[in-house]
């Protein structure tokens, strides 16, 4: 594995690092506060292209790679939290799921105008009494001639008011062999009939972004919105997993560095009882773990980027990447309000953010309890990766970049 970034790597980096430094991090703070999204945040992400990036150029894409995808997450959630979360269920869950899984018809009716960033979308799969027991929903979808009728409530859904598609998972057969053969994955216009979205307000962190709730009644989809086959819904959600929880990787990395770099500029700035607070051997200790955990889970998701190029099942690996991540940033941004001291505690400094955003990393996406039950399940031999009908393509530049 050669984890040297290449040119069109570090181009990425660069645009994306640019968008997020000089446009986003100077109103972040307003938005925060607010607790709203900034209304000119999805439409300049999707003139950057960044909405897109690691499609193919024939499905409205950039036709960058994968890496790049993780490249992007971390400059984005070295600002905010905010901004990678709209990566996770933009392109992680939603248009990466349809090119896995998605018809030819599908692709361009749905996927071009996704990752053009001219329509929005996001996963709904967790609902009030279901989060991580994803073969537990409740929301059904009843064939009704040439339609299914949806019914069902979505909770905890990111862009859930901001989006124009969901890509939702509902049960479909009340008596299957196996409880996960009952879902089966749709694609919904959430301006259809019977459709309502809300967002919930009072969230402990990432409260520049939208988090709501997807309420369906009666809603009428007709059949050519299924994804995939009836009964493959649970593979389907799964798999989009592996794509959301690879930016929930980089990103965290993203916010362990913004800690690291923040506890070194405030270290270096502060002075007590005479002396720069960077000379104590304490608070040399916490950056130093800072910077450890930062190179640990930079190279932790580079190396899910480089199996995913290659086509290679990277659950363990994903979930990995994922769990230590997150873990670090929550501990990075922990020890970087105590090198704060109490300005740490305030919102004049960003790493009282860091800290209320972390958190929630911890939980989304698969709680970090359920990742070490994973990871448990592979190293004992009780789990392994089944065959998929339909596997992520490889990463193939000519054909990534062909029209």
């Amino acid at each position: 594995m050669d984890f040297s970034l290449t040119a069109e790597h570090e181009m990425t980096q660069k645009m994306v690092r640019d968008f997020a430094q000089k446009e986003v991090a100077p109103i972040i703070r307003e938005w925060d506060r607010k607790q709203e999204m900034a209304p000119e945040i999805l439409p300049r992400m999707a003139e950057l292209g960044i909405l897109g990036i690691c499609l193919p150029v024939r499905y409205g894409g950039q036709g960058m790679d994968f890496i790049s995808l993780g490249l992007a997450c971390e400059e984005l959630e070295a600002v905010d939290s905010t901004l990678r979360v709209t990566m996770s269920v933009h392109v992680g869950l939603s248009s990466l799921t349809l090119l896995q899984w998605g018809t030819e018809a599908q692709k361009e009716e749905f996927l071009i105008p996704l990752a053009k960033g001219e329509k929005i979308g996001c996963g709904a799969f967790s609902e009030p009494g279901v989060g991580s027991d994803v073969a537990n929903i409740q929301t059904t979808a009843k064939l009704d001639g040439s339609d299914y009728v949806l019914n069902g409530e979505k909770m905890w859904i990111s862009l859930a008011s901001k989006a124009d598609y969901a890509l939702l998972t509902a049960r479909t057969d009340f008596e299957p062999e196996r409880p996960t053969d009952a879902l089966s994955c749709f694609i919904v216009d959430l301006k259809s009939k019977g459709v309502s979205t809300g967002d919930i307000k009072g969230k402990l962190g990432v409260r520049a972004g939208s988090t709501g709730w997807i309420s369906l009644q009666d809603v009428r989809v007709p059949k050519e919105s299924l994804v995939g086959e009836a009964g493959e819904g649970f593979k389907i959600t799964m798999s989009g997993f592996d794509s959301g929880r690879y930016t929930v990787a980089a990103g965290a990395t993203g916010l362990i560095r913004a800690c690291v770099e923040a506890s070194v500029a405030y270290a270096n700035e502060r002075k007590t009882f005479g002396r720069s607070i960077a000379d104590y051997q304490l608070v040399q200790a916490k950056i130093a773990r800072m910077a450890q955990d930062y190179e640990i889970a930079r190279l932790l998701y580079l190396k899910v980027g480089w199996l995913k190029n290659q086509a290679v099942r990277n659950t363990l690996e994903t979930s990995m990447a994922k769990q230590f991540a997150t873990d670090a940033s929550f501990a990075a941004a922990s020890d970087a309000i105590a090198v704060h001291g109490g300005y740490g505690y305030s919102d004049e400094y960003p790493v009282e953010r860091y800290l209320r955003n972390s958190r929630g990393a911890m939980i989304y996406e698969g709680t970090n309890e359920i990742h070490s039950l994973i990871q448990a399940g592979y190293a004992l031999g009780t789990r392994k990766d089944r065959p998929l009908r339909r596997e992520m393509p490889a990463y193939e530049e000519d054909l990534w970049h062909s029209n």
